[in-house]
């Protein structure tokens, strides 16, 4: 096991009819700035109990924020926060308005003239202006961890920032929202969920057993809620278990201690900057096509991973290892997720060259949980996805 430090400073509230806490965690002089996305808070009732919540604040709104959240829309954020001396940040949403927060929340006690330095320079947070989290939608896990990703669509970039500074307050998890989420998004959420999973798991073993079976009992949690979740959104007991496991899923606990790969994130978020592919789907593109052009590497970790959650055992192990990868596809399958570029856009020719060539551009030579996947070997498994 390697060497680790862990804090978590985020205060969860979870359970049924929670939202009226609001009131406790926000400091009584707090101006707010309330932010959220398309709307859907205003259908499902969340909007009127986090204003009911706080109906003794002074609070501003900020709405539309996108999936995938865009620079230039949180750029007009930034602008309301500084003329009206805002001191909270409250996110209302998913994980694509939480992670717009948290580069609100830096953007807005940063030094620098560009804020879109902090993502092009990777420059580590520290110091931000405090905020809190109403989770609408499990997925990300952003609302237990201090990373970000944002898009600038006029550049078709999407890059990743964190830092100490970017941990929510706190945040209030209620699954009695899950009821009301559509089935692409549900989809979405549970196959974001294991990926974040197996981006710490499957690398190789470093006899950090406990670890291992923290991240096998969240994949084998989804795997068992997934079907329930899908048929019946309103099953308390399934969508509790499913919103846990998307916070587990990347809140740090599982990746203390072990190495952790991250290339599938890397080369998703270029699909979903190039054509627009939700985030979960990228990576249910590019995470089979990795763990075959990487086999040899990830061989011991595979056959863990298909003995342990899906109860592989027959054959020897590349053939378990094998079986693991098909049986992955077949769970994103199930889910109604494709799992080829070629199923989302007829334009993926040259695809594999531009990723590369953006990554050489960017000096990203060393991906993978042994630093030594190049742009050549980004070209190579962009390709194996078509």
């Amino acid at each position: 096991m390697l060497n680790f430090e862990f804090k978590n400073p985020t205060k969860i509230i979870f359970g049924k009819d929670q939202i009226g806490k609001l009131a406790d965690e926000i400091p009584a002089n707090a101006k707010i700035l309330l932010l959220y996305g398309g709307g859907s808070i205003k259908k499902n009732g969340v909007y009127e109990q986090v204003q009911n919540a706080l109906k003794n604040f002074e609070v501003l709104e900020f709405g539309g924020i996108p999936a995938n959240p865009e620079y230039e829309v949180l750029m007009e954020a930034l602008k309301v926060i500084k003329a009206e001396n805002i001191t909270f940040l409250l996110a209302v949403g998913g994980g694509s308005v939480i992670d717009g927060t948290k580069f609100l929340a830096a953007a807005a006690r940063y030094k620098g003239e560009d804020p879109w330095d902090i993502l092009k320079n990777a420059v580590r947070t520290t110091d931000a202006m405090p905020f809190g989290t109403v989770l609408t939608l499990p997925a990300t896990g952003s609302e237990m961890n201090s990373s970000s990703v944002i898009t600038r669509k006029s550049t078709q970039e999407k890059l990743g920032m964190g830092g100490t500074g970017l941990f929510p307050v706190f945040s209030i998890l209620d699954p009695q929202v899950v009821q009301s989420v559509p089935q692409r998004q549900l989809a979405n959420g549970i196959t974001d969920a294991f990926m974040h999973v197996l981006e710490q798991y499957m690398t190789y073993p470093i006899g950090a057993a406990l670890q291992d079976r923290f991240a096998e009992s969240i994949l084998q949690t989804l795997v068992e809620v997934a079907p329930k979740i899908m048929a019946n959104p309103a099953d308390y007991e399934a969508a509790a278990n499913f919103m846990w496991c998307c916070t587990m899923a990347l809140n740090g606990l599982i990746q203390k201690g072990v190495p952790g790969d991250w290339a599938v994130h890397q080369m998703g978020h270029e699909l979903t900057a190039q054509y627009g592919i939700d985030h979960a789907r990228t990576l249910a593109i590019i995470a089979p096509s990795h763990y075959r052009y990487n086999f040899e590497s990830k061989r011991e970790k595979l056959a863990q991973y298909g003995k342990r959650v899906w109860g592989i055992n027959e054959g020897d192990t590349d053939a378990i290892a094998k079986a693991a990868i098909y049986k992955t596809e077949e769970f994103f399958h199930s889910l109604g997720i494709d799992t080829k570029l070629s199923d989302y856009t007829p334009d993926y020719n040259g695809t594999a060259q531009k990723i590369s060539e953006r990554f050489a551009e960017r000096g990203w030579r060393g991906l993978g949980e042994h630093k030594r996947l190049s742009p050549d070997d980004v070209e190579k498994i962009v390709a194996m996805s078509y």
